[in-house]
């Protein structure tokens, strides 16, 4: 291979398995900035976009061809990497390792124009409608996108681009809690041993972590959760309000599957909060009435916004963000890392390693 190409892995039809493809190595122009990979996070929605659909309950589907997402598809949005080119309008001044603000919109709309590109109804997403991480070298369309990681880890950092990010977004949502108050984790894998971590750091007295897997379990009691339990047991429901004392402020649903959200609906006290991430899928049934007379709000929460990028990133410099399980793998091993996590093989996260 030479100097002017690079090898990447894409897939070309949902499902199918990431082929290594050598390219010419794109030169940058206008306010594009060519950075070259160092490490990339391999996250859970590389499954569900590898996979091709959304379950949205019943049989149906959401499929993401009908999304504007269009094969082939680079994966990769967690992305840790330095500048090595930069076009003619593109003002850079960063020499070392940089995170990569994936979520990026049409720049344009109202939606934009507030600062929520992440909620653009014309994203152009890196690793999602844009090649990602999953290569050597990845295409920034603006400088705004690149953000100083200062002297954090930087295989560590990448996943502040979704993971971190998405987390962060969400405890914002759930507002002030106070000392005898109560937050529902539901699902330990990265997401939400992050969300643990996040919240014990910002003080949450009592944090109630769910999942199906002991050794998850295990893993959130040792990031900072009070109580786990196992959801699925019959005295579920009523071990976990015994635990919140009644005065369960939020549930942070990291899975996103009927049941969870089921279970999740039942838990807030009168005037909580139901926040939905995950993404496993199905349909919502619950009684009207019963949202309205005790006043809860379910919410969804996707990503989050570039101001709140910044500001996960100077949390991440004060705090010990990140004392779970985080393995690195050479980039090369990106098809058989996004199996294993498919699979439920993986604790804590798993980073590409390209350096």
């Amino acid at each position: 291979m030479t100097t002017n190409q690079y090898t990447s892995y894409p897939f070309s039809e949902f499902q199918g398995a990431l082929q290594e493809v050598t390219s010419e190595l794109p030169v940058p122009t206008g306010t594009e900035v060519l950075v070259r990979v160092n490490y990339c996070g391999v996250c859970h929605s590389d499954v569900h976009i590898h996979e091709g659909y959304y379950n949205l309950g019943q049989g149906k589907k959401l499929k993401f061809e009908d999304r504007g997402i269009h094969l082939p598809v680079t994966l990769g949005h967690e992305i840790v990497g330095e500048i090595v080119a930069a076009g003619e309008n593109a003002q850079v001044a960063m020499t070392g390792p940089a995170l990569i603000y994936p979520w990026v919109g049409c720049g344009s709309c109202s939606v934009c124009q507030r600062g929520e590109e992440n909620l653009c109804g014309q994203p152009a997403v890196l690793g999602v409608h844009k090649p990602g991480g999953y290569s050597q070298y990845v295409m920034v369309p603006h400088p705004r996108y690149i953000v100083d990681i200062g002297n954090l880890e930087p295989a560590h950092a990448s996943l502040l681009a979704c993971s971190g990010l998405t987390t962060f977004s969400a405890i914002k949502k759930v507002g002030t809690v106070y000392d005898d108050e109560a937050v529902v984790v539901v699902g330990c894998g990265g997401l939400g041993l992050l969300a643990i971590r996040t919240l014990s750091l910002r003080g949450v007295k009592n944090i109630i972590a769910l999942d199906l897997a002991e050794e998850k379990r295990q893993l959130a009691l040792e990031v900072g959760a009070n109580h786990v339990f196992d959801p699925t047991t019959d005295d579920a429901l009523e071990r976990i309000q015994a635990a919140a004392n009644g005065k369960c402020v939020a549930v942070l649903d990291f899975v996103g599957a009927e049941s969870t959200v089921e279970l999740g609906i039942n838990l807030p006290r009168r005037g909580g909060k139901v926040i939905v991430v995950g993404l496993h899928g199905g349909e919502i049934r619950y009684p009207i009435p019963y949202v309205t007379t005790r006043a809860i709000s379910i919410i969804g929460s996707y990503t989050g916004s570039l101001p709140e990028q910044k500001e996960l990133v100077e949390f991440a410099q004060q705090h010990d963000l990140f004392n779970f399980p985080i393995r690195t793998r050479p980039l090369k091993e990106a098809y058989s890392a996004l199996q294993d996590l498919a699979q439920g093989k993986v604790q804590g996260r798993v980073v590409l390693d390209n350096r």
